[in-house]
């Protein structure tokens, strides 16, 4: 046997005893692997998303809510595409709070402070009721029980001065009563549980640093 056919047996041996050795600390890989990516690559790529939209598909933050395609849905996209951090999701969450907070307040008539969050217009409607009742003497004690229904029943939004409109319908259960200046109940009941409907308008300017919306409109 020549010498150059031993040195091939030589380096095989090697080959062979470094691929058992990789293998043993690496382990098997099997399939197509991507190279790593370059920095430049990685560094050039925008930040990652709390959600994905499959482009073509509808927004489930969006059609959730209301009919995909309805003038409501393309208001509500208008807001998102002014404002890319807005979630209609999120703002529901906040409505329900803000739902029992204002209520509640104003049962009470404490409107300091929720003065924020309401329109120049509802503040002034609100504290009408609140004076009427306290010449007349009469006092409400009231209890927030929870929210039954909370749907969103419009939304517009002005493509020029961003200002969007969101209306909400919320039926809420509490306790509420009514008492005289003698503290004789003259209205309700401190057990009975009645359901409370309202049709509330929220408002705020898209874009700008202040997240609060106010309440602009009230009905039922």
């Amino acid at each position: 046997m020549g010498n150059s056919v031993i040195q091939l047996l030589v380096l095989a041996g090697v080959a062979i005893f470094l691929i058992l050795k990789l293998r043993s600390v690496l382990g098997t890989r099997e399939g197509f692997e991507k190279p790593p990516a370059p920095l430049e690559d990685l560094r050039a790529r925008p930040p990652r998303r709390d959600f994905e939209v499959i482009e073509g598909g509808p927004d489930r933050d969006i059609v959730d809510h209301v009919p995909d395609g309805s003038a409501a849905a393309k208001s509500l996209a208008a807001m998102k595409l002014a404002e890319p951090s807005f979630s209609v999701s999120e703002f529901l969450t906040g409505a329900r709070s803000a739902y029992e907070m204002i209520l509640m307040a104003f049962e009470k008539g404490d409107l300091a402070g929720i003065r924020p969050f309401l329109s120049q217009d509802v503040f002034a409607t609100f504290t009408e009721v609140v004076e009427a009742r306290e010449r007349e003497g009469l006092t409400i004690e009231s209890h927030f029980i929870g929210l039954r229904e909370l749907v969103l029943q419009n939304a517009t939004f002005d493509r020029e001065s961003k200002e969007a409109e969101i209306t909400v319908r919320f039926v809420g259960e509490l306790t509420s009563v009514v008492r005289n200046k003698a503290g004789e109940v003259v209205e309700g009941s401190p057990t009975a549980i009645k359901r409370q409907r309202d049709l509330w308008t929220f408002a705020r300017r898209m874009g700008v640093d202040d997240p609060n919306w106010q309440l602009v409109a009230t009905g039922e």
